[in-house]
Order: C-alpha cells, then sequence, then structure tokens
C-alpha cells in the first residue's frame, strides 16, 4: 500500500490552531473567561498577591529596619498587575525557561521591575516620601528580600486561585446565569396562563400551564443560584507545611497569624487558619458541586424543551435563517438545547472529578492539585457555553397553544381524577351512591380515550348532587389546572 502524501503539519501554522473546541469554533461565547481563568490570568494572579504581600510587609513596618515606599511607589507597583500585557506574558516565559518554575519566575519579574522603579531615586540624591535617604539601589536590594518573604509557592497560587475562580464566577459565569434564568422566568410569566397537558411516566395526566411547568425549573435554578453567590473563597498565607515556621525564626515578635488573616481579607477571600502546606481546596469543591447541579437542572430543562418542540407545543420561528438540515429543507433542529446537553455533560464530567480530586492531598502535599486546577476554565467555559446556547434556544421559539389545546382535547380521559375525587369528597361527608369512585372511573378510563359526550353521560348517571354534577360537567381537559397559573406568581416572591 503506497504511503500518502506528506501533510501541512497543522501545528506549526501561525497563527496558533486551537486543539479544543472552546479556544476555536466556540472562543466568542467564553472568552471573556480568558480575562479569569487562563495561563495568563494566573500569572497576572500571582503578581498582584506578591506585589500585595510586598506591600503588605511594609505597610505593616513587619520586618523592622527595613525601607519604606513612597505613595507614587506603591501606585507604580500595583500598576505592574493593571498593565500586564503581551510584552510581561513574554517576559516572564523567557524567565521561566530559566527558572524551570513558575512562581519563582514571579518573583524574579518583580524583583527586575522593583529595581528598574527605585533606580530613578539614585538620581534625585535624597530623601524621598518614603522617609528613606538610601540609594535606590541599596532599596531595591533591601526590599527584593521581602519579595516572596517566608512564602511557598502555594501561598501565592491558592490565593491566586481563590481570586481567580472568584472572578470568574462572580464576574462572568453568575451575571449569564442570572440572565438566562431571568430570561426563563419572564417565559413562565408570559404562559402562565397557557393550559398544557401533562405527561408523567411519558403518559398523558392532569393538566397544568406551560407557564406553571417552566417556573419550576426557574425556581429549581435560581436555589442554585443562590447556593453560589453565597460561595466563599478561601485563602491562606502560613508557610511551607501551616506552622508560619520561617515567620516566626525570621520576626519573632510580629503576629503573623493577624498579619496573615489581615492579608488574606485584604485580597477579599475568607482566611483559613488550619491547613497543611495546601489550602484544602474545599471550598472548591462546595463551590464546583454547586455549578454542577444547576448544570444539571439546566440539562433537564434543555431535554424538555427539546421534547416540547418535538411535540409541536413550541415552534423555532424567530432568528432561524439557519440550515436545518443539510438534505430535508422543512427541518429546522433544536441544535442550541442539543449543543447544551453536550456541553453541559462535559462540564459536569469536569467538574465532578475536580470536586472529588481537590479535596485529597497526600500528607503535606503533591501536585495533582496543581494540574486538576487549570481545568477549571475548561469545566466553566463549556458550563458558559451552555448557558449561550440555552439562552439563544429560549429566544428562537413561539409557543403554539393551538397544538397544546388539541392534545387536551384528545385526552378527556384525565377528567377521571377530578371525578373521583369528588366522589371521595362526598363519600367521606355520608353520601350515598357514592362507593368505589378509584375503580368505576378506571373501568370506564384505562387503556381506552374517551370524548366530552361519554364523559358528561357518565357524570350525569353517577347520581351527584346538583352543584357538583353542573360543576363537572362544564369542566375541560384545558380548565382543569387547578391553582398552576396562580403558582407562577411565586417567581416574584422572596
Amino acid at each position: 500500500m503506497p504511503l500518502p502524501p506528506a501533510r501541512t503539519p497543522l501545528a506549526e501554522l501561525s497563527p496558533t490552531i486551537a486543539l479544543g473546541s472552546l479556544d476555536g469554533r466556540y472562543r466568542g461565547a467564553v472568552a471573556p473567561l480568558v480575562d479569569h481563568l487562563s495561563e495568563a490570568a494566573l500569572n497576572r494572579a500571582r503578581l498582584h498577591v506578591e506585589v500585595e504581600w510586598l506591600l503588605h510587609l511594609v505597610q505593616h513596618e513587619v520586618v523592622p529596619g527595613a525601607p519604606g515606599l513612597s505613595e507614587d511607589e506603591r501606585a507604580s507597583l500595583r500598576a505592574l498587575v493593571v498593565d500586564f500585557d503581551a510584552d510581561s506574558i513574554a517576559e516572564l516565559k523567557a524567565i521561566e525557561a530559566e527558572t524551570v518554575h513558575d512562581v519563582k519566575a514571579i518573583e524574579y519579574f518583580l524583583r527586575g521591575r522593583l529595581t528598574t522603579l527605585l533606580a530613578g531615586s539614585d538620581a534625585d540624591g535624597g530623601a524621598d516620601d518614603s522617609g528613606s535617604d538610601e540609594s535606590g539601589a541599596a532599596r531595591a536590594e533591601a526590599l527584593g528580600q521581602l519579595i516572596h518573604f517566608a512564602c511557598t509557592s502555594e501561598d501565592i497560587n491558592n490565593t491566586s486561585y481563590a481570586l481567580m475562580v472568584q472572578g470568574s464566577v462572580q464576574e462572568v459565569w453568575l451575571p449569564r446565569a442570572q440572565a438566562l434564568v431571568e430570561q426563563l422566568a419572564a417565559m413562565a410569566r408570559e404562559l402562565a396562563d397557557v393550559p398544557l397537558l401533562a405527561h408523567t411516566h411519558g403518559q398523558p395526566a392532569t393538566p397544568t400551564t406551560m407557564g406553571k411547568e417552566l417556573a419550576v425549573l426557574a425556581h429549581r435554578l435560581r436555589r442554585q443560584l443562590r447556593r453560589v453567590e453565597g460561595a466563599a473563597y478561601l485563602g491562606k498565607l502560613n508557610g511551607a507545611t501551616g506552622t508560619y515556621g520561617a515567620h516566626v525564626e525570621a520576626v519573632p515578635g510580629a503576629d503573623w497569624q493577624q498579619l496573615s488573616r489581615g492579608f488574606v481579607e485584604h485580597l477579599g477571600l475568607t482566611w483559613n487558619p488550619l491547613t497543611t502546606q495546601i489550602e484544602s481546596h474545599d471550598w472548591q469543591a462546595e463551590l464546583y458541586a454547586d455549578v454542577a447541579r444547576f448544570n444539571r437542572i439546566l440539562h433537564n430543562l434543555a431535554t424538555d424543551m427539546w421534547t416540547y418542540i418535538s411535540m409541536g407545543y413550541f415552534a423555532q420561528v424567530r432568528g432561524q435563517g439557519t440550515v436545518g438540515s443539510s438534505t430535508m429543507p422543512h427541518k429546522v433542529n433544536p441544535i442550541r438545547f442539543e449543543n447544551a446537553e453536550a456541553n453541559l455533560e462535559v462540564s459536569n464530567a469536569l467538574l465532578d472529578v475536580l470536586a472529588s480530586t481537590l479535596v485529597t492531598s497526600r500528607l503535606q502535599r503533591d501536585l495533582t492539585d496543581s494540574s486538576m486546577q487549570r481545568n477549571v476554565g475548561t469545566a466553566l467555559g463549556h458550563s458558559l457555553l451552555a448557558l449561550d446556547n440555552v439562552g439563544r434556544g429560549l429566544a428562537g421559539l413561539d409557543a403554539v397553544p393551538a397544538a397544546m389545546a388539541a392534545d387536551l382535547d384528545a385526552n378527556w380521559e384525565v377528567l377521571a381524577e377530578p371525578i373521583q375525587s369528588v366522589m371521595r369528597a362526598l363519600a367521606a361527608r355520608g353520601v350515598e351512591g357514592m362507593s368505589n369512585p378509584y375503580e368505576r372511573l378506571k373501568e370506564l378510563t384505562r387503556g381506552r380515550r374517551i370524548g366530552q359526550a361519554e364523559l358528561v353521560e357518565f357524570v350525569r348517571g353517577l347520581g351527584l348532587p346538583t352543584e357538583e354534577e353542573e360543576r363537572l360537567v362544564a369542566l375541560t381537559p384545558a380548565t382543569y389546572t387547578g391553582l398552576a397559573a396562580e403558582l407562577v406568581e411565586h417567581l416574584d416572591r422572596p
């Protein structure tokens, strides 16, 4: 068999071709997460933590005799984080190629920037508003010793990841999820009074309204969002084995626990006082479980909407300038909901393994968490993509009340339930002739369809009191919806 001709190596083309769908086909829907959960975002967060730790030590004069920093110098150091760009990324990459250690590369990067920043004071020839009359080089050398002072890499990484996940959830994922739930709630209110034949076990059952069914899903999703909104993002800074060993030996007189707590809370995180070398990641497991549960309910919504579309209860008419089928012109496939299903399943597979893996570490630590946490962006990315698809899917639907009404009119046997319930209530009040109501309705309706005429004839022959008889004769599947429409109002109550 002849060898195939040599192909152009796609991996060598420029611009770089994405390996995964999130950075390729679906980049537009998930791009905001790059600012929070990419490798570059991780390095920016690390730089942020290192800068703030240096400033924290200086501000509190933790190390006696160490130089201070002027207000302008503090602002310039913080600007390194704000202005972190492609050049910064490239420089860090070059440093890491030498250190073969990502956190150490951040330390050296910051040290170089600090030296450049303070070198200008040499030309001034005098003291500045930091209160120091040392040369810039001398100050840079002294202050450089406080960069990454008494820290283990995990002190920087755990707080960085907490900030990254916090930002991605609160600034990107949650607003998208909340908007989708409100979109669903608006549909529920709009369709609150539209009667719908319910199906239990796939069989015709007690009627409801489309609005009430959508409201159930909106209510479920909201509960999970409240849990996500209440998530705590924990951080620690306590050294190589969580004992403050190096801290205490270096500066015995400092209140290191209070300094650690103040620093972590200054970052906007919740302080974890008891850890090994690593922050235990339990908060991450809790958060990912809540997001995964939201995803599963959203998956339920997607499959229900797919089913309603297949039953003709919704028409896909708005914004459908797409090709539904490559060969069947009449088709408009419910691809938004199908795409959402697939992405929710991928997201949950990742969220589940994150939640189950991150809570375990061999003794003080191992590096499984380091590799595992690099998948958080992918996990949330597939969920974000699903939110986008469900939102666009819902926006392209129009309810078809006539189709729902037709199914209701074809299933008069669902009124067996209210009839036998009325008979039970009458029997409980001592009305004669109301015995065995369930069995009598079962004989009339099970395994066959009946129409309005047969049902009315049956009701007329039961010997009901006039008021109950007339009420049941007037009842139709479309009007047998109980409090369904009223229940939708719970979406607008605390």
